[in-house]
């Protein structure tokens, strides 16, 4: 029995690390070299703008692939579906390395871009919402939280090989180097994660929880229906309530890097360095949220985490303002902190909301939807608030009203978690 649940701590954190990943080096292209080499020639901010609208698209493919996987994932199992996911999600990725750019063919450059983001979109789609089924449904009794939080952990570990591996061919290239080529390695070497995550998946078995509902009766013909139709309002909650951690997430990176580098006129290398080094003050969030969730409620750590969340936006602009690398890292680790605890619960938390023959749909659904809200648009409305009289000062205050809105659905989902 260790060892099964071993293999499924491992599928779970190892397959979100991949995605992560995935997702964490596409991030750091757009905000350094997507934008002059996949669209025109205009104002860096046009390109950087561009440039972020791309990495939206994958939210956009998000609500889709939750349907899709969800639907069998609900219906044929975890396992095989996990397994799509990961493939679809992964090829995508390694693709994207190979990519001519706009000054070779074109508008082809950024319309095959968006493309295979949308692939990568899609795949993700599928990809957390069952590897917090496999974790949590393989949970033994007071174990959920931090079972649950595994596939959490997979966004520190992710991004500190991502970023690192960034902040490492920086070291090691020119900026010329890097911009002409070094920048597709990352994409190139996702296969052999890509790899790693498949060997890991296909050794396991279904969770007990799908095959004890196959014994009661058939999985439901239409889950999405079936969710909608009897599970409605509680979709809605939890799509709500899971908005701030993906605000929180990609101001915390994908903004603050972009307005680090180009605003604020910090080195990129310094700048990931700030960010490798704040991220792992969200791995110790996860941490002790898994660990809280379990000694009270998962609800009631991303009720305070939320609170945290709500601070981190309001220190925002103080902290980047602030004229110093020790102010800029402090308000990074604060809101990556905060983000530990609006994210390291929802392993646990959203699974407990729904049973199991429409989990994975509704699961899937919430999750992805909230990256639709709180992650799609998050990097291209910051750029263009930071533009704006009052510049990050409105950032901070967006990210601190998304956090607001997802506290308050959890409030009225208390009684559920």
């Amino acid at each position: 029995m260790i060892a099964a649940n071993r293999r499924v701590l491992l599928a779970s954190l190892v397959g979100t690390s991949v995605e992560f990943y995935d997702f964490y080096i596409y991030a750091t292209a757009a905000a350094l070299v997507f934008g002059p080499l996949f669209f025109p020639a205009g104002s860096d901010s046009a390109q950087l703008l561009a440039s972020f609208a791309s990495l939206g698209v994958a939210f956009v493919a998000r609500p889709v692939g939750a349907w899709a996987f969800g639907h069998y994932g609900d219906r044929i199992g975890r396992k095989s579906t996990l397994v799509v996911s990961l493939m679809l999600m992964g090829g995508s990725t390694f693709l994207i390395a190979f990519l001519p750019t706009y000054a070779s063919i074109g508008w082809a450059a950024p319309l095959l871009l968006c493309i295979l983001r949308f692939g990568q979109g899609f795949g993700l789609g599928g990809e957390w919402g069952g590897a917090a089924l496999l974790a949590v449904e393989n949970a033994p009794p007071g174990w959920r939280g931090r079972f649950g939080m595994m596939p959490q952990l997979g966004a520190p570990v992710g991004f500190l090989a991502a970023n690192g591996l960034f902040l490492l061919l920086g070291t090691l290239m020119t900026p010329e180097q890097f911009v002409a080529w070094g920048w597709r390695i990352p994409f190139l070497l996702s296969v052999v994660l890509v790899g790693i995550g498949l060997w890991v998946r296909l050794r396991l078995s279904e969770t007990p929880a799908f095959a004890e509902m196959l014994e009661e009766g058939p999985p439901a013909s239409v889950p999405m229906a079936e969710l909608l139709g009897r599970h409605g309002w509680v979709t809605l909650g939890a799509t709500f309530g899971a908005l701030a951690c993906f605000a929180v997430y990609y101001v915390m990176t994908a903004f603050t890097l972009g307005y680090g580098t180009k605003t604020l006129g910090i080195g990129f290398q310094t700048f990931l360095s700030l960010q490798l080094g704040a991220i792992l003050f969200m791995a110790v969030g996860i941490l002790l949220a898994g660990w809280a969730s379990d000694r009270w409620s998962p609800g009631a750590v991303l009720r305070w985490g939320c609170v945290g969340a709500v601070a981190s936006g309001l220190a925002l602009a103080p902290a980047l303002q602030s004229g110093s690398l020790a102010g800029v890292f402090a308000g990074l680790a604060f809101g990556l902190f905060a983000m530990g605890f609006v994210y390291g619960p929802l392993g646990a938390w959203l699974p407990g909301l729904f049973p199991a023959r429409v989990r994975y749909t509704g699961v899937s659904v919430a999750f992805n939807v909230a990256g639709v809200l709180g992650g799609g648009l998050t990097p291209f409305v910051a750029v263009w608030l930071a533009a704006q009289p009052g510049g990050v000062l409105w950032v901070g205050l967006y990210l601190a009203a998304a956090a607001m809105l997802s506290l308050v659905a959890l409030l009225t989902l208390r009684k559920r978690g």
